[in-house]
């Protein structure tokens, strides 16, 4: 285990709002995909799917980076309001906002890695692929 004498505790802390929001994700695009209706209802729905296991994706690798800091991964999930505004089109809007949130705290938690190149180049990923969904999302909101 790592000695976290060496590790920035606000990394910790940051990692651990990104474990909690991409937790929240898995329960929010979840529960998008179950309520997709109308004549697009399929490929909106594999979207979501999609972005909820890779919302689990991403909060299993960032709980292994915490714990290999010798953090203790949160056990909260981000809270997910329930809008009851269902269209495909408020859907989008509230994913497009979370997406947006999420890449503010990937880029919150970037230069808390300093001395952990590893930790840098997956934070740099995931900035990444959360911008590209943001893409998508705006593209399919056009």
């Amino acid at each position: 285990m790592t000695d976290t004498a060496n590790v920035n505790p606000q990394l910790l802390n940051v990692l651990n709002e990104i474990i909690e929001m991409e937790l929240s994700g898995v329960t929010r695009y979840l529960h998008y995909a179950l309520m997709v209706r109308g004549p697009n209802r399929l490929p909106i729905v594999q979207f979501f799917k999609e972005q909820a296991i890779e919302g689990f994706n991403h909060a299993a690798v960032i709980g292994e980076k915490i714990t290999g800091l010798g953090g203790h991964p949160s056990l909260k999930v981000a809270q997910v309001t329930e809008t009851n505004n269902h269209t495909i089109n408020e859907l989008l809007k509230e994913s497009l906002e979370a997406e947006k949130h999420g890449v503010s705290l990937y880029i919150k938690a970037l230069p808390l890695t300093e001395g952990h190149i590893a930790l840098e180049e997956l934070i740099r990923e995931f900035i990444r692929t959360e911008s590209e969904h943001i893409e998508e999302v705006q593209k399919m909101l056009l």
